[in-house]
């Protein structure tokens, strides 16, 4: 009997043994399938997240191409005739009230024939004079023998000869006013030749360029053949913005619509401008790419400080403004109207589709599909973003949230 009971409890033993070694074995088991699982599970994609919130929306059309800063007034100017330089009183940047000598050419033979015919003038005149008070005198002689032929004191023939004598010299002083506007024609011309030899200013502005030399001969442009202008002259008082639309994007432009202005120069945009000129033709010098040339003219001092002529610049023209309404970053936006939601709770993205309204480059309008608060990914182009992925928010934007 105690044989038995022994052999009994030496079995438990062994048994007790196995248990042991099988929850411990399990154990392991399960610790190295949880470290395999952790080591090897996919990691969360990190995504840049932005909260959904209500604004303004502006629906605008852009410039397809960069677009330049323009004077109202440009004068390229250059001299009619060829000649040397001999006079250049201004220089680069200086302001010119109109009318002020920009530039004058060697004239002193034109002068000199201007001088010539100012004194032929005064001589022709003075011949004027003469003729006319001898055409005069012999009118007066006329008719005093006409009266004493009424009394029979002198014949025919000495009223004839007198008549004879005053058509003469009434001829030669009309002959003498005709020889005199003669020489005022030859004035003018002479003083128009010496004016081609001068250039002066058409506008007050600034001398934006000089290319000439004093000693220097220059010439005018041959036909067809452009040439750099001997004065570039600008009224920078007056200035706009001329870029081309695409053909697609211009019918809805209207003169007077709102417009913005960004400068390659200058981070903040200016939002005072005015449409002030639609082309009515467009260009088809690219012919995959065709636009319509649109000006806008900037009218406030403040848009006005530190433009100059020559800078790019963008256009930003305004079809339509709500606000109030919800919105989202377009660059979050996705083909179809989609984008990926985030959910706080599981940390895994989904595709959510969404009913659009007006938009441009920074905010699409949302009519429906979307609430305020929702959290969309902005970093869609991020590998790895995609519906179903897990998701690691980096940072947030919107109302109550930081950037």
């Amino acid at each position: 009997m105690r044989v038995f009971t022994f052999n009994i409890q030496i079995k438990k033993t062994r048994m007790n043994k196995y248990i042991v070694r099988f929850f411990w074995g399990a154990v392991i088991l399960a610790a190295a399938g949880s470290l395999f699982w952790y080591a090897t599970r996919t990691k969360p994609v990190v995504v840049t997240l932005y909260t959904v919130e209500r604004g303004r929306v502006e629906k605008t059309v852009s410039n397809t191409r960069v677009g330049t800063v323009k004077a109202c007034r440009r004068s390229m100017v250059a001299p009619a005739i060829g000649g040397e330089v001999s006079r250049l009183p201004v220089k680069e940047g200086d302001r010119v009230e109109r009318g002020q000598v920009l530039l004058e050419l060697w004239n002193e033979d034109l002068k000199a024939q201007l001088k010539l015919a100012e004194a032929e003038k005064v001589a022709a005149e003075a011949r004027v004079e003469e003729a006319c008070h001898i055409a005069d005198g012999a009118e007066r002689e006329l008719k005093r023998v006409r009266r004493l032929l009424k009394n029979n004191l002198i014949s025919e023939e000495e009223v004839d000869r007198a008549k004879t004598e005053f058509e003469a010299t009434e001829a030669a002083c009309t002959g003498a006013s005709a020889q005199s506007k003669v020489s005022d024609s030859r004035i003018a011309v002479t003083q128009a030749a010496l004016d081609r030899t001068i250039i002066k200013a058409p506008f007050a502005g600034v001398v934006a360029e000089v290319n000439a030399e004093l000693g220097e001969y220059v010439t005018p442009s041959p036909p067809g053949i452009p040439t750099l202008p001997a004065i570039d002259l600008i009224d920078a008082s007056c200035l706009y913005i001329t870029a081309p639309i695409d053909e697609v994007d211009a019918p809805p432009i209207n003169t007077g619509m709102h417009a913005c202005v960004r400068l390659d120069a200058f981070p903040k945009r200016r939002c005072n401008g005015t449409v002030r000129r639609i082309a009515p033709y467009v260009l088809d010098i690219e012919k995959q790419a065709r636009t319509v040339e649109v000006e806008v003219e900037l009218t406030d001092a403040e848009d006005l400080q530190g433009l100059l002529p020559g800078y790019s610049a963008d256009i930003e023209i305004f079809l339509d403004v709500k606000e109030d309404v919800i919105r989202i970053p377009t660059e979050a936006v996705l083909e179809g109207y989609r984008v990926y939601q985030y959910d706080n709770k599981t940390d895994y993205l989904s595709e959510r589709q969404f009913e659009p309204g007006i938009a441009n480059w920074n905010y699409t309008e949302v009519l429906s599909g979307l609430n305020v608060g929702d959290k969309i990914v902005l970093s869609v182009g991020r590998e790895g973003v995609q519906a179903g992925a897990r998701a690691q928010p980096e940072t947030t934007s919107g109302p109550g949230t930081s950037q």
